[in-house]
């Protein structure tokens, strides 16, 4: 079961689950609440917002327990970005038990790095006492709705998957999403506290896979080290300069040494 990232539909990524289907995989992908085909939650509809991060591990909880059933093979959860942050949040908190984690540049820490996590959390509560937390938490566009033109830089290398990714925007505009809310900035940033709290991640036991972009620009890359360090059962793969942060979407000298690496890790659960 894969879960995109924050603004993401899983249309993006059909190329990579045609991959996991080649390999013998059954692939199912959703959209979270509030994004995507999955309607909107905050006071407009490009704005993603969201009041607390457990609407979405109960929302997949739900799904979960439904999808799960009583299949005999290895269920593995995946995610990207938010969606690698939430997957892992649910774990943690005991509402999923997948076989397996598989984790593609998880949101587990905002940038700058430097910041501390109570800083942030002061900062963003105070901005959502000043106004309405459905605001836009940061500029996207000089024009409401239209792609900044520098977009592409801090996602991937590849021109190509995306203008794929602004294909499937033009053609399905209702996925299409742009900045994050304060609310939605402060919920993450709570999620992020409740993860940090000692023993949370230690409690993992299952094989967990995590991937990390060197030159990424949208997530924290020593949080996600950090992460790694405190679960028990953890391989993480950190990519060099070459990559930006969609690691599933990037050149295929990257995308495929991603995937490669991916197929390693699954075909030790099958074994």
């Amino acid at each position: 079961m894969f879960l995109p990232g924050r603004g993401d539909a899983y249309e993006k990524y059909l190329e990579t689950f045609e991959h996991w289907r080649g390999q013998g995989w059954r692939l199912t992908a959703l959209d979270w609440r509030g994004q995507a085909g999955s309607g909107r939650l905050g006071a407009d509809a490009v704005t993603g917002h969201i009041d607390d991060f457990g609407v979405w591990t109960g929302d997949l909880a739900a799904f979960w327990r439904e999808w799960s059933g009583d299949r005999n093979c290895p269920l593995v959860l995946a995610g990207h970005s938010m969606g690698g942050h939430v997957v892992l949040r649910a774990v943690s908190d005991g509402k999923v038990r997948p076989d397996a984690l598989l984790l593609s540049a998880p949101m587990l820490g905002f940038l700058p790095a430097w910041l501390p996590l109570p800083v942030q959390r002061a900062w963003a509560n105070a901005m959502c006492r000043i106004g309405d937390p459905r605001r836009a938490a940061w500029k996207w566009s000089e024009k409401p709705g239209e792609i900044p033109q520098n977009r592409i830089e801090l996602l991937t290398h590849d021109t190509e998957r995306y203008a794929d990714e602004l294909w499937w925007r033009k053609t399905r505009p209702d996925l299409a999403m742009g900045t994050g809310s304060w609310g939605w900035v402060a919920a993450a940033l709570r999620s992020m506290a409740a993860l940090a709290q000692p023993g949370k991640l230690e409690a993992i036991d299952i094989p967990v896979l995590l991937l990390a972009a060197g030159h990424d620009r949208l997530v924290s890359l020593p949080a996600i080290r950090r992460a790694a360090a405190r679960l028990p059962n953890s391989e993480l793969i950190v990519f060099g300069q070459e990559s930006r942060h969609e690691l599933l979407r990037e050149r295929d000298p990257v995308r495929d040494k991603a995937l490669a690496m991916i197929d390693r890790f699954l075909d030790r659960l099958e074994a």
